[in-house]
């Protein structure tokens, strides 16, 4: 898969495109194979996308049943005929180092974030890009 729409995760209008304020899509898989979507607000730096959440939410749960080696998972962003889906494997993040670099990227692309004393950070390592841009 790929063809026309492969793109390299260099690619600056990828960069560019993630640097635009859009919300974007997250999909886990559950621990009994099902997709989990759900929108979220994430971001893009050196093929590392970033999603700030709360440690209790499903898509957290997802990740961390997965273990050590992470879930494969893919971040989608529409905006009309232009889109991307980058995908890779996550992991969680609590540390907070971690967690304020997340709120500053966050804060950079979107707004700042509400208080969450529970927060975390679903870090994905992107090692495939696609899109139409």
């Amino acid at each position: 898969m790929g063809g026309k729409h492969r793109l390299d995760l260099d690619d600056e209008r990828l960069a560019a495109f993630f640097g635009e304020r859009h919300i974007c899509t997250l999909v886990t898989v559950r621990p009994d194979g099902t997709p989990h979507a759900v929108p979220v607000g994430a971001t893009l730096d050196a093929g590392t996308v970033r999603v700030i959440t709360s440690a209790t939410s499903a898509k957290v749960r997802h990740v961390r049943h997965a273990g050590e080696a992470g879930l494969p998972v893919a971040v989608t962003q529409v905006d009309g005929r232009r889109w991307a889906t980058l995908e890779g494997r996550a992991v969680v993040k609590t540390d907070p180092d971690s967690v304020a670099d997340a709120e500053r990227r966050y804060t950079a692309r979107y707004k700042p974030p509400r208080p969450n004393p529970n927060r975390v950070v679903i870090e994905i390592t992107a090692t495939r890009a696609l899109g139409n841009l």
